[in-house]
């Protein structure tokens, strides 16, 4: 499943290696994808990189996207994808709700990462020595089992962003 659009695509291991390495070749096959691959091109200095990501299966319930400005947290909005796909990307028929930064549904969440996790975001990407950016956004998945409780619940950051944080 394509995260940016919910189309489905097959592919070998061999042609999903060869369309990150490469690129669009004859041993990469047919890709539908908007991509171009070449994920590795110009090495690590040229931001050429692939993240290792576990699946979440729950992500067909939504992920929730933290709006911050510096370590304030002003909003939080709830994507959910269209029924049957994955992706709740703008424009893919996803639903939006929108809830201020002290709503209690998603408190304990929202306390372990402003009180626990948020001072380790710089360091952890190596740029301790930076600010937290002015305005950025942080997607978590929900990754703990159904019926989980709410305060022992899983949350793995699926993005960070503060190049291209849009206004919902």
């Amino acid at each position: 499943m394509e995260a940016n659009d919910n189309h489905a695509e097959e592919h070998t291991v061999a042609e999903f290696i060869e369309f990150c390495v490469n690129g669009r070749t004859d041993k990469s096959g047919e890709w539908t994808s908007k991509g171009v691959g070449k994920y590795l091109e110009g090495g690590k200095e040229a931001g050429g990189m692939l993240v290792d990501q576990r699946f979440c299966p729950r992500i067909v319930e939504g992920e929730l996207r933290y709006n911050c400005v510096g370590p304030e947290l002003v909003g939080i909005i709830h994507k959910k994808p269209k029924e049957g796909g994955i992706s709740a990307v703008g424009g893919t028929g996803s639903i939006y709700t929108f809830y201020g930064p002290d709503e209690p549904k998603f408190k304990n969440l929202t306390d372990n990462f402003l009180k626990k996790d948020i001072n380790h975001v710089m360091p952890s990407l190596g740029l301790s020595d930076e600010p937290i950016p002015l305005w950025w956004t942080t997607d978590f998945i929900l990754a703990s089992p159904e019926g989980t409780p709410a305060e022992e619940e899983k949350w793995i950051v699926g993005e960070f962003n503060c190049s291209c944080v849009g206004i919902s």
